[in-house]
């Protein structure tokens, strides 16, 4: 397998050249940090073994794009969520936005991508008070994903939803009236539709760039039963602090093309095969806007209402599980003998 690192260091220059004009400056710092993750530019540590040999330890860039950084992130983060998962059954909620939408949201993705997830959970939480299966205030976290196993462009939300919400006045724990039904898919699409084109309406350079039939077409939300929701918690912590793609994916790179393998919906391996230029162009379309939080919390998973969430634990008899320990991070090994190297010195990181 091929590193992006060096796919970017064989065909970068070039791009840069060619478009160097119109690419976005997160998009610049992400490439650069990619490239000098893992290298004597990030600065590290010198180890020596009892073999005699030396060896240098270099320093991660923890850029969400670098597809060698995140895991340790992503684990924490899941532990972490772990612990709010209530008792409950839980569901998957997907809002989806039309074709020709894409486009649009791709070209100015920090306004489009705060209205998406800020809209699909209001969708979500206006549905559950009103409709007559809950009549409930719901807590829920939201993140953004914007592609598809081949790094297509496809924006869409996920949603995490317990199945139940705390009573209007916050004295009970309210469940889905029909077990094995939550809420109405077409319900949540049309609420999504009629919120975004409201909130749009504030921004009418935007608006008006949308064709009307955008407005009149079907719109899609999925929702899917995840049962206790461990597992979708370790599907999403796939999107919250890793890249769009893996580095274990690239198996080509003949100068001129890139050929990256991927699974389709029904686990069957895939290969595409594009030009340089168009692979890089598919991967950078995914890269955030800095400082932008793909992941959002409402209600009882929001920092900011432990009491609330302490109000559900205790309607429900229930208590959060401890964190577990850290592990200690065992010394690093020496590649040739494999014993246990200590650090004798220190690499400084280059200037800027």
């Amino acid at each position: 397998m091929i590193p992006l690192a060096e796919v970017l260091r064989r065909h970068w220059p070039a791009y840069l050249r060619k478009f160097g004009a119109r690419l976005l400056p997160s998009h610049r710092r992400a490439v650069q940090a990619i490239l000098s993750c893992r290298t004597a530019e990030r600065g590290g540590q010198l180890y020596r073994c009892e073999c005699g040999r030396f060896h240098y330890a270099y320093h991660s860039c923890h850029h969400r794009a670098c597809p060698q950084c995140g895991h340790a992130d992503t684990t924490e983060w899941i532990e972490h969520r772990r612990r709010q998962l209530l008792p409950v059954p839980y569901y998957l909620m997907t809002f989806t936005v039309p074709e020709q939408l894409r486009a649009l949201i791709r070209s100015n993705p920090k306004t489009f991508y705060s209205l998406l997830l800020g809209q699909s959970a209001g969708a979500l939480r206006d549905a559950a008070r009103s409709h007559k299966n809950l009549q409930a205030h719901i807590g829920l976290l939201a993140v953004l994903h914007t592609w598809t196993r081949d790094l297509r462009y496809h924006p869409h939300v996920h949603c995490v939803v317990p199945a139940g919400g705390l009573s209007n006045d916050a004295l009970r724990w309210v469940r889905p009236k029909v077990s094995d039904y939550f809420l109405p898919q077409q319900l949540l699409a049309d609420r999504f539709r009629h919120r975004l084109k409201s909130a749009l309406s504030a921004h009418p350079l935007l608006f008006h760039q949308i064709p009307a039939q955008v407005w009149r077409t079907r719109w899609v939300a999925d929702v899917q039963p995840v049962g206790s929701g461990d597992a979708v918690l370790k599907y999403l912590g796939a999107y919250v602090y890793r890249s769009a793609f893996s580095a274990q994916k690239i198996f080509a790179d003949d100068g001129t093309h890139v050929t990256f393998a991927w699974r389709d919906n029904q686990k069957r391996n895939r290969t595409t095969r594009l030009t340089a230029e168009a692979f890089l162009h598919r991967y950078l379309q995914h890269i955030l806007p800095k400082g932008f939080q793909r992941i959002r919390y409402y209600g009882h998973w929001s920092p900011a209402a432990k009491a609330r969430f302490q109000r559900i634990a205790a309607l429900l008899d229930w208590r959060a599980p401890a964190l577990p320990p850290p592990t200690p991070l065992p010394p690093p090994t020496c590649p040739a003998c494999g014993k246990p190297m200590i650090c004798v010195g220190q690499l400084p990181r280059a200037p800027p």
